[in-house]
């Protein structure tokens, strides 16, 4: 196992890679690059200076997160052919200098979505959180939202340029089926796998976020069976799960223990996102993220490491959003104080888990 931290990269970011270096137990950088438009082939040279820079810091870039899919790709129209194949060469690009796994999600138009990212917890920390009865009527309205509260920095899969066209997409997306979604992606990994295979880069999917549909579009990320029919789909250790934890859970049906130690021991988990949360209304899903810390939230963190543990998890596992504390301001979820403390906590359980 391998603890890693999220780093944005060093135009995008107020945290400096020296930072993270000091923090106990982190060893590695997930990383990216921001301004390279969705579906476009990654440079090498740029891949090239972001190792660089990282290494250079004291520490490895083994995780990609993330390499978006382009629309066209989960629409399945007849241009998808196009973006497959600059994502072959963008995996061949990321595998020659030594990428291991990339992160990347099948949602819809959204990549995820809050209803506050700035959320007040007793204690004067603020987080990101969802309540039901404030989701907005209209996807303008969320849009809307969620740049007003972005604090003036690009929220990872809310790029402008990806919604630019949202209400045309949108309006394709009325009839596409879940199934349809599902063919969709079939046809991206078969099409890409032998790629990953030959090069030895893993894609790792993205449970969806939430875990079910809002304004009517598909979903196919949601649950155990949809993990499971997602591994079949094309059956190879290179189709994998980034399995976050947090994004699981927001549907209270889910098993996180569960699932987490059958997909591990399944070997395909090769990264993790592991964060704690903590339900408002169970019925409801309202839940607002919470300290990684089991008993500041509705989940185990104990026996979610174990989970992992116990079945062989040799991957790489990050810290996943944080509080806003100490006064620090940034990238909402994405402060540097909260998700150090959350990632000491993490390598303490795994210590623990080791030494048992």
């Amino acid at each position: 196992m391998e603890m890693t931290f999220r780093w944005y990269g060093a135009n995008e970011e107020k945290i400096k890679l020296e930072d993270i270096r000091q923090i106990p137990g982190c060893k590695g950088i997930v990383g990216t690059l921001m301004d390279i438009p969705v579906g476009e082939v990654w440079p090498k040279e740029r891949i090239k200076a972001l190792k660089e820079e990282i290494e250079a810091a004291g520490l490895t870039l083994k995780v990609i997160e993330s390499v978006n899919i382009h629309e066209d790709i989960k629409m399945g129209v007849p241009t998808h052919d196009k973006w497959i194949e600059n994502y072959k060469t963008t995996i061949r690009n990321l595998a020659e200098y030594g990428i291991e796994v990339i992160c990347y999600n099948f949602m819809p138009v959204f990549d995820w979505l809050k209803t506050d990212l700035d959320f007040k917890l007793p204690d004067g920390s603020s987080t990101l959180s969802f309540v039901s009865s404030d989701m907005p009527t209209s996807p303008e309205a969320l849009i809307q939202n969620m740049e007003a509260g972005a604090d003036g920095f690009s929220l990872p899969g809310w790029e402008p340029e990806r919604l630019s066209q949202f209400k045309e997409v949108f309006a394709f997306y009325k009839n596409v089926t879940d199934d349809d979604l599902r063919a969709n992606f079939k046809y991206f990994m078969e099409a890409i796998i032998p790629t990953c295979e030959e090069v030895g880069v893993k894609m790792a999917c993205h449970p969806d976020d939430p875990p079910y549909s809002v304004f009517g579009l598909p979903r196919m990320v949601k649950n155990r069976e949809d993990l499971d029919w997602m591994c079949n789909a094309v059956d190879s250790p290179y189709n994998g799960i980034t399995l976050c934890t947090g994004s699981i859970a927001e549907d209270p049906a889910n098993d996180v223990v569960a699932i987490v130690a059958e997909f591990t021991k399944r070997n395909r988990i090769p990264f993790a996102h592991v964060r704690n949360i903590k339900f408002t209304n169970v019925a409801a899903k309202d839940f607002y993220e919470a300290p990684h810390l089991s008993s500041e939230g509705s989940l185990d963190m104990y026996a979610i490491m174990q989970a992992l543990h116990d079945n062989g998890f040799d991957g790489y596992i990050r810290p996943d959003h944080g509080r806003m504390i100490w006064g620090e301001t940034g990238r909402p979820g994405y402060g540097l104080y909260d998700r150090a403390l959350g990632l000491s906590y993490l390598n303490g359980l795994w210590e623990a888990l080791e030494k048992k």
